[in-house]
């Protein structure tokens, strides 16, 4: 690892932290010429992910496209950086343990859909209202009572409970 102030090879790890769920290695380290100090982030390289399209084009997953889709939808909501990263890392957790490397878009926006509606109900509507195309009013008050439906029963499991 090259000290990105003074390019030498020669440096030494001060602190070392792992995240939450132990998939990042974050290490802050010294460099023995300069004195300055770096941080570096280690993550397990995964095997290429591609995504089947509805028209049958096959594109390589991306962390990037998938953030910036997610960001749009909680925009203007009560939802931290650090729970969409957490989102994003439990998406590609459940990405990775499919079997072979293609999925269909549409498993993948199911995915995200599903991961949404944990953290913000929100900005699962703006999310669904995309990805299934939402045409009018009338898509989103189907999609609104399914949601409320889902909540009424949750609800009425845990006071049985």
């Amino acid at each position: 690892m090259k000290c990105p102030y003074c390019y030498s090879s020669s440096n030494k790890v001060v602190d070392k932290r792992e995240s939450d769920d132990k998939r990042i290695t974050r290490r802050r380290r010294q460099c023995l010429k300069c004195t300055k100090r770096f941080t570096t982030f280690e993550r397990v390289e995964t095997i290429d992910l591609l995504v089947v399209k509805k028209d049958g084009r096959r594109e390589h997953f991306d962390r990037n496209k998938l953030r910036s889709g997610i960001v749009k939808s909680c925009e203007k909501r009560p939802v931290p950086a650090e729970v969409i990263e957490s989102t994003l890392d439990k998406i590609e957790t459940d990405l990775r343990r499919l079997t072979g490397n293609e999925i269909h878009s549409k498993k993948l926006g199911d995915l995200v859909m599903k991961h949404l509606k944990k953290v913000d109900e929100v900005a699962y509507i703006r999310f669904a209202s995309v990805y299934r195309q939402f045409t009018d009013l009338n898509d989103f008050e189907k999609e609104l009572a399914s949601l409320t439906n889902n909540l009424r029963a949750r609800k009425a499991s845990t006071t049985k409970n």
